[in-house]
């Protein structure tokens, strides 16, 4: 078995909507390896759906009440899977980046 190494940053989300590369399009079906999310003075979230807006909600991150204290999360083994693409929609968040493959 081989291991994959070719993972991508996308460009960074700070409103709702979908991620994408640095094209920048859309992504496709992917696997997040990883999040960076910067929050806002207040407690924040990002909810990661499959499917655009009205998709099915995959996960939830939620972030500290600091602005001076990012969050780095890495996934286990080969990340969490987005079938169709991915979204993010971000409360008090001032921006987060996902790192795929």
């Amino acid at each position: 078995m081989s291991m994959q190494t070719d993972v991508l940053a996308s460009v960074p989300l700070t409103n709702t909507g979908q991620f994408t590369n640095q094209t920048p399009t859309a992504l496709g079906r992917t696997r997040v390896k990883a999040v960076y999310m910067i929050p806002t003075g207040t407690g924040g979230s990002v909810i990661f759906k499959n499917g655009g807006s009205g998709g099915t909600v995959v996960m939830t991150l939620n972030t500290v009440a600091s602005a001076t204290q990012p969050t780095y999360l890495i996934f286990p083994g080969e990340g969490v899977l987005f079938s169709t693409n991915v979204h993010g929609t971000v409360t008090d968040v001032t921006s987060v980046t996902i790192f795929y493959g």
